[in-house]
């Protein structure tokens, strides 16, 4: 557990947690994740970007054995996996300045209940001097808490990114190489994470475009030794427009909802539109989340429970309403039995938050009918029409 060099004068000194399965109760982890805490050196003073998750203070403690001096304790977002450790970092070291952002020293005395009064609040733009290495700090609020700064340093163009480009994935290399597995994680950390805040990111990803980067250290995951390919990925997520893509979300009890989400997926692929089909009876909500980024349409299909929903639909159109993608077009198919109820209502109210259009609904009273299914083949013509411009 020795520090492991990066650059010359920045070695990872962090923690890989192989284990771990799930985030916050919420996201589910398919390779684990890593914490990720940068030390860098100057010919005058040492910088500790980060800890790591109070669950791996073992690694970090055996890592920063044979650190004599930290003259500065960077802490970039109060989380836990970022800086729960810090409480030990500032006990070992009681000399060192812990340099935050306003909101973030207010939120470290929240959330480990640091002394405030043992952090040094730093400005957007305001430097230090490490000695050859300046560090140059830069305000990135809502990415994806309001406290989050992140660090330049303008001699080696080094970007130390904070949650910014990084993905939740185990692995023993520290650099992304070619990208390719690093990329999917990084898309679904960005899915379930950062969708929501994809305005603020864009400003974020212009400021950054002016900065000679190098190479990109963030949080979680790999490093960037060639940062355009995820710069580029970001780019993309946020700014692009939707694909000619639809997701079918869709629970079904007896089989009726079933015929219709599956009759439909059909029909889109057969007018030209890329499918993708989640059961939502256990559906990987990471997955999901990564389908959503570039989807143009999103389509509920759910029977009526108790003149409502079914609650997996329900929770599915929660969930879409949180992490606000950008479709564009919104669609209810559903069944029920001895009345219609208010399910199509519910999913709509749901979503409140999206700016998407929503198209005439489909329902059908128990196992579909030929002049049901034709319905939802008029639903398809609409959506292809919408994606891919069809003729009227």
């Amino acid at each position: 557990m020795e520090p492991r060099r990066v650059a010359d004068g920045i070695d990872w000194v962090g923690a890989i947690d192989w284990d771990r399965k799930v985030f916050d109760d919420l996201v589910p982890l398919t390779e684990g994740t890593s914490y990720n805490a940068w030390l860098v050196r100057g010919t005058a003073r040492t910088a500790l970007f980060d800890t790591v998750d109070p669950s791996m203070l073992h690694v970090l403690r055996a890592r920063l054995g044979g650190v004599d001096r930290i003259d500065y304790v960077v802490s970039h977002h109060a989380e836990q996996d970022h800086a729960g450790c810090l409480p030990w970092v500032m006990e070992r070291w009681p000399d060192a300045e812990v340099l935050a952002s306003r909101r973030g020293r207010d939120l470290l005395a929240d959330e480990l209940h640091v002394d405030p009064a043992r952090i040094r609040a730093v400005e957007d733009g305001e430097t230090i001097d490490l000695g050859g290495r300046t560090v140059r700090f830069l305000a990135m609020p809502w990415v994806h808490w309001p406290e989050t700064v992140v660090s330049f340093i303008p001699e080696d163009g080094t970007l130390l990114s904070c949650d910014m480009f990084g993905s939740h994935v185990a692995q023993s290399e520290l650099l992304a190489g070619d990208g390719r597995r690093a990329m999917a994680g990084s898309r679904r950390y960005y899915a379930e994470i950062m969708m929501p805040f994809r305005a603020q990111i864009e400003k974020h990803l212009d400021r950054l475009a002016t900065l000679p980067i190098a190479r990109i250290l963030p949080s979680h995951g790999p490093a960037w030794e060639t940062p355009a390919v995820i710069l580029g990925a970001w780019r993309e997520w946020v700014s692009a427009p939707p694909a000619n893509l639809a997701v079918v979300l869709y629970v079904s009890m007896h089989g009726s909802t079933r015929v219709m989400a599956e009759h439909l997926v059909g029909a889109l692929a057969d007018r030209g539109v890329e499918v993708r089909q989640f059961n939502l009876t256990g559906v990987d909500v990471g997955e999901l989340a990564s389908a959503l980024v570039e989807a143009d349409t999103i389509v509920f299909a759910t029977p009526t429970v108790l003149a409502g929903a079914h609650p997996n639909a329900a929770s599915a159109a929660f969930l879409v309403n949180a992490i606000k993608p950008k479709a564009r077009h919104l669609a209810f198919v559903g069944s029920h039995g001895w009345a219609p109820g208010k399910a199509a209502d519910q999913i709509a109210g749901l979503t409140s938050a999206l700016k998407a259009e929503w198209l005439p609904p489909v329902q059908a009273k128990s196992l579909p009918r030929a002049d049901d299914l034709a319905a939802i083949d008029r639903l398809a013509d609409e959506i292809a029409r919408r994606h891919v411009r069809l003729p009227a």
